[in-house]
C-alpha cells in the first residue's frame, strides 16, 4: 500500500511520545541541558543540509518569498493557535506545552530529506525503507521532545502523515510530467531549503534567537517552483 510507510512513521511518533511521557518528571536543570544537546543536533542537521546547495540564489530566493508568504498568512500564529486548541480540548494542565511540542516536533520531523525521498520512493515504487528508518529515528526523537516539551510532540504525527502522504500519493504519477534529472535538482535544493528552516529550530531551542520557522515553511513549496523555473530557463 502506497501510505504503508507514512503510516509506520506516524505510529512510532506516537509510541515514541507515550514512552516519553513517563519522563517529564526530570529536573528542570536535567530537561534544560538535554534540550541544549537536541538543539545543537539539530543545528548541525541543518547545517549539513544547507551546504548541499548547488544553486544558493534559488534557495535564497525561496527562502525570502516563502518567509514574506508566511507572515502575509500569520502561520506561526495558527500553529501557536492550533495547539492552544489541543490545549484546550483535552484540558491539558502545563499551558504552553503543547503549543511549543507541537510545533517544534513537526517542523523537526516535517521538514527533511528523509521525508520527501522517503515519500517518494513509497509512491513511485512501492519500497518503504527509507520512511521505516526514518521511523524509528522519529520515534526516538519523539521519547526525548517529550520528556522535554510535553505531550503536543504526539500530535505532529498528524501534520507529518498529511504531508508525507500527500507527497506519497503525489508520487504516483510524479514520473508522467517530472523529468528524472529535474526531480533530483529539486529534492536537492528543496533539502537545502529545508536545511536553513531546521537551522533556525536549532537555534531557537538553543535560546540564541527567536525566529518565526513555521513563517518561511512556504519556502518548502516556493524551490519546487523556482527549481523548474531556473531548469527550463537554464539559469
Amino acid at each position: 500500500m502506497v501510505l504503508t510507510g507514512t503510516i509506520v512513521n506516524a505510529l512510532f511518533i506516537i509510541f515514541g511520545s507515550m514512552i516519553g511521557i513517563f519522563f517529564t518528571n526530570l529536573s528542570e536543570s536535567m530537561k534544560t541541558t538535554v534540550l541544549k544537546g537536541i538543539g545543537l543536533t539539530v543545528t548541525l542537521l541543518g547545517i549539513q543540509m544547507g551546504i548541499q546547495t548547488n544553486n544558493l540564489l534559488a534557495v535564497i530566493m525561496s527562502v525570502v518569498v516563502g518567509s514574506l508568504l508566511g507572515e502575509w498568512l500569520k502561520l506561526d500564529d495558527k500553529f501557536k493557535q492550533t495547539g492552544k486548541w489541543l490545549e484546550a480540548k483535552i484540558g491539558y494542565k502545563a499551558k504552553g506545552s503543547i503549543a511549543q511540542g507541537f510545533i517544534t516536533a513537526t517542523l523537526i520531523f516535517v521538514i527533511g530529506a528523509m521525508s520527501i525521498v522517503g515519500a517518494l520512493d513509497s509512491g513511485i515504487r512501492g519500497d518503504h525503507q527509507v520512511l521505516y528508518t526514518k521511523a524509528m529515528i522519529d520515534g526516538f526523537t519523539a521519547i526525548i521532545l517529550t520528556s522535554t516539551l510535553g505531550i503536543g510532540v504526539m500530535f505532529s504525527s498528524i501534520p507529518v502523515f498529511l504531508y508525507q502522504g500527500t507527497i506519497a500519493l503525489f508520487a504516483t504519477q510524479i514520473n508522467n510530467f517530472i523529468p528524472a534529472h529535474l526531480l533530483d535538482l529539486i529534492v536537492m535544493e528543496l533539502t537545502a531549503t529545508g536545511g536553513i528552516l531546521i537551522m533556525g529550530i536549532g537555534l531557537n531551542m538553543l535560546e540564541l534567537t527567536k525566529i518565526k520557522v513555521a513563517n518561511m515553511l512556504p519556502s518548502i513549496l516556493v524551490i519546487t517552483i523556482v527549481i523548474p523555473i531556473f531548469f527550463f530557463f537554464n539559469f
